[in-house]
Order: C-alpha cells, then sequence, then structure tokens
C-alpha cells in the first residue's frame, strides 16, 4: 500500500488512530501492521493489501486455504510467525470459502472487457474529477483503475484477496485496495466526493448499506447499480429492497436522483461462467447527488 493513504484509515472496532509498523518496504508498503492505538487490535498488511478484519481466525475459519496463502505471500518471519498463530486458532470446516472467491475472480477477469462494464465505465467517466471515491465491493479493480486516472484519491473495499490481488497489479499509487467488511469499513467518518456500488445488494443488506453512504457523503455523488437478484438460499439478505424502495429511501436522504436514472433500468449484463454457462441479467443504475 501507498504510505501516504495510511492516514485515512482507522480501527474499525473503535474507529481510533492506527500506528503503521512497516515489516518490508519498496516503492510501496509490502507487508506490516496497523495497530489500533486505543483497543491495540493488529491488522496486518500482506502483498501489499491492508487486511481490516476484526476476528481474522473467524474470517479465516471459513477460508482455511486463504491461511495458506497468507502465509506463502508473507516475506517476513514475524509475518509468518503472526498468521501461524492465527490459523492454530481455527476450527476446521469443510467449507472453503476461498475457492469460491478464486474461482469469481477467475470469472471477472474473463469478462473484464463486456459491454456491461464498457456501459458503467461510460457513465462513471462522465463525472467531473473528485478528491475522493470509494468503490464497496471493488472486486478485481475494473472500475476503480479506471477512474484513478481521474480523480485524486480511489479506495476498493472487498472482502475477496484473490480479487484484491489482480486489482494490486495494475493500481495506480493513488489507488488503495483494502480487504474489509462493508459494513465495518476502516475509513472512519471521512467524507467522500463520490461513492460507487456496483451489484452487491444481493450480498449486503441494502437499507444498512445506504444508511453507511449517506452518512459519507456531504456534498457528492453515488452510483449504484444492482439486478436485485435476491435469491441466495441461506445467504440472501433479510430485508431485501426493489428499484423504488432503494430510490425512495435515497430521496428520504437527501438525494436527487439523475433525470436519467430516475427511472428504473434494464442495462444488459451478461455473464459467462464456461463454455455452456452464461447468467443473464438485467441491471439497473441508479446516479444520485447530495447536497450540503
Amino acid at each position: 500500500m501507498n504510505k501516504k493513504n495510511s492516514q485515512f484509515i482507522f480501527c474499525i472496532k473503535c474507529k481510533g488512530n492506527l500506528t503503521l509498523e512497516i515489516l518490508d518496504e519498496t516503492h510501496e508498503i509490502n507487508e506490516g501492521f496497523f495497530i489500533c492505538n486505543h483497543c491495540h487490535l493488529k491488522f496486518p498488511i500482506i502483498s501489499k493489501i491492508p487486511i481490516l478484519i476484526e476476528n481474522l481466525s473467524q474470517f479465516l475459519t471459513n477460508r482455511s486455504s486463504l491461511g495458506g496463502l497468507f502465509l506463502q505471500q508473507s516475506c517476513t518471519k514475524i509475518m509468518k510467525t503472526f498468521i501461524k498463530n492465527i490459523m492454530s486458532k481455527i476450527q476446521k470446516s469443510e467449507n472453503d470459502s476461498f475457492q469460491i472467491e478464486k474461482r469469481w475472480t477467475d470469472i471477472y477477469l474473463q469478462n473484464k472487457n463486456s459491454s456491461f462494464y464498457k456501459n458503467i465505465k461510460s457513465h462513471i467517466t462522465k463525472m467531473p474529477p473528485k478528491n475522493f471515491v470509494i468503490e464497496y465491493g471493488s472486486s478485481i479493480g475494473i472500475i476503480s483503475n479506471t477512474i484513478a486516472s481521474k480523480h485524486t484519491h480511489v479506495f476498493g473495499i472487498d472482502t475477496s484477496f484473490s480479487a484484491l490481488l489482480e486489482a494490486k497489479k495494475k493500481s495506480p499509487n493513488n489507488c488503495e485496495y483494502l480487504l474489509a467488511d462493508i459494513l465495518q469499513h476502516p475509513l472512519g467518518k471521512k467524507k467522500f466526493d463520490l461513492i460507487i456500488a456496483l451489484n452487491i445488494l444481493e450480498i449486503v443488506e441494502p437499507s444498512l448499506l445506504l444508511k453507511i453512504i449517506s452518512n459519507q457523503i456531504s456534498n457528492g455523488f453515488i452510483f449504484l447499480s444492482d439486478p436485485y437478484d435476491y435469491e441466495r438460499g441461506k445467504n440472501s439478505v433479510k430485508n431485501p429492497l426493489d428499484e423504488n424502495q432503494i430510490r425512495e429511501i435515497l430521496y428520504q436522504n437527501g438525494f436527487q436522483i439523475s433525470k436519467t436514472t430516475k427511472t428504473p433500468s434494464k442495462i444488459n449484463w451478461n455473464l459467462k461462467i464456461n463454455e455452456r454457462t452464461q447468467l443473464n441479467y438485467k441491471v439497473d443504475i441508479i446516479i444520485a447527488r447530495k447536497s450540503s
């Protein structure tokens, strides 16, 4: 990670200030720790990516192979010892979500040049330059890496380490990727000029995400998209919201929706899974602005 971006990161538990401990550094921080000055939580930085998870042992319980990758990617004895200690506390699970995350990373890589993303980019690149931009659910960085050439500071947040490794490969210095839970983000009380959240309402409670977004903008834009595909079995959100409910909540929180997206849309998103399988979504786009 870029050292100067550390000033924007706070403890996800208590929102306290963090001390940065660097273990390995070249032109970026390759490895190290963020340590909370108040509650003393310790967050590792591995392969240039801050891992900002409150309970890392619990996070790795369903991602046992990710723990092995952390060990493989670690370049210092201090970090290897830290990861081994975390892994010693893990209760093994039959499920390994990291393998699923790796598969979806490959799927998104195969679809990165799809017409859907070209459509999204055409909308976002028309927005004026901003100082602080955040993308929730940044995945492999298709959007964040593109818009970083125009905006001053861009942050991408996702829980897939596999996807973030891909995003980081082509990220410019002003684009920082963080592994963190969207609902427990590490950016404190920072206000943003533009917030992007593409196709994540089915994996994050929509009302909670909208509350966070509203609190993070006093004068700026949001860009949302979603197919409202809420049928996820046991992983389904508890309170799904449709396109009209999303717009109504935004109005209630002081947002004005752009003329072009006041009416729900159905943008094609054809996601190729393999040679025989393709998902065909109809995605709604919302662009809205809040003025202080």
